[in-house]
Formats: C-alpha cells, structure tokens, sequence
C-alpha cells in the first residue's frame, strides 16, 4: 500500500546562529529525573518516599538528592552509554565527579538529561590543564551559573545571523589567540556551529580533519 509521506520543512537559512569553541574531551551528560520516573515501583503505603525509604534503584541512577520538595534520581552517560562510578564503569571519572557533586548539580542545573564536554587533565589535548572541567552545551539556559565546581558553559564566540563570515572570524580569532576555553593553550581543536533554525550543530576543525576521529567513549 502506498502511503502518503509529506517533504520536511525547509528551516531558513539566515536565521541566527551560535558559534562556540569545540573543546576536545569527552562527550559527557548529566541526567535528573524525579524519582517517580526512575522506580519500578514505590512502597503502597509510602504517597511519596523519603531518601531513607527508598532502597531498590534502577541500575543506571547511583545518587539521589531531596530538593525543593521533591527527589530526583541522578545518572550519567558518556557519547555511547551509561556509565557509574567505578575503575570498569566510568568514563574518565565523570560518574564519579557527578556522584561527589549531585547535590549540587540538581540544584544547578535541575530535571533534564544535560549534555556537555569533560576535558582537561588526562583527556585527548589535556589544555595544560591540572583538573577536568564540565562544559555544558546548552550556552543559553545556562549562562548565568554561579557555583564553585568546575562546571560551566561552552565559550561563546558570535551569535547572530547565519555569517560565513562571522565562522571565518571564530576559526582565525581561535587560531591566533588560542583557546577560550583554557587561555593560553594555543592549540584549540575548532568551533561548533549551532543553526536555532534547524536546531542542528555543525563542526569545524582547525585542522581540517572534519572527517571523524577517534573518541573516548
């Protein structure tokens, strides 16, 4: 049977743009989920389960804060799956750096699977770095953090109308001044351009070797 399959919507070229420095670590996210939505099942006589309650944890959420009048399970994955804290389990020790600092990721950043990059000490180009750091993706929801640990956004280098120019402008910027992410680094891996109209991200390497390279996974 032939069935009717309508031609996608075309998104607007000129419509804005976010160019952000591609930092070269690990694909990494921070999942928050309330409790209710992590359990099999919660006790028939518990309308809402405290933390001393709960006892049985779904395999991949291995911490759980009480916040704001709710309880929310914490997990993390890296670029291909599912990580805990552990020597065989973790990914560069981003579960274990997520379960030290739950509470204080569930306050920050709230319910949400949250995507970033972990990078600096011991990951791919390192950046001088002594400590890893957590850049979240999201440059527009999360802008205005304001914490101690090591986490914050993806350097923003234009926003505005979709601008070759303006890409050609963060490549040259980067290449000349170094990293934004890690200043003094003089060896950054490229940008990432975000379309709001396509809600796509595109790279573009220094290096040019947009092809694809290895990962950590």
């Amino acid at each position: 049977m032939i069935e009717f399959k309508e031609w996608p919507k075309t998104p607007r070229l000129l419509r804005n743009i976010t160019i952000t420095e591609k930092i070269d670590g690990t694909n990494a996210a921070i999942g928050i989920l309330p409790i209710k939505d992590v359990y099999h099942s919660v006790p028939a006589d518990l309308p809402w389960p405290g933390l001393e309650d709960i006892t049985v944890l779904e395999g991949s959420v291995f911490a759980k804060v009480a916040h704001d009048g709710a309880i929310f399970g914490v997990y993390a994955q890296s670029r291909t799956r599912l990580i805990r804290p552990g020597k065989d389990t973790d990914n560069y020790g981003f579960a274990s750096w997520v379960g030290r600092n739950a509470a204080e990721l569930v306050r920050l950043l709230g319910e949400g699977l949250h995507y970033g990059e972990w990078w600096g000490s011991g990951i791919q180009r390192k950046y001088g770095m002594a400590e890893k750091h957590f850049s979240l993706f999201n440059t527009d929801r999360f802008k205005d953090l304001e914490t101690t640990l090591n986490i914050g956004i993806v350097p923003v280098l234009y926003r505005g109308p979709n601008d070759t120019a303006a890409i050609a402008k963060a490549l040259e910027y980067l290449r000349v001044e170094g990293s934004e992410a890690a200043p003094g680094f003089m060896n950054p891996e490229g940008i990432c351009v975000y379309s709001q109209a396509s809600r796509t991200v595109s790279k573009v390497t220094l290096d040019h070797n947009d092809a694809g390279k290895w990962e950590a996974a």
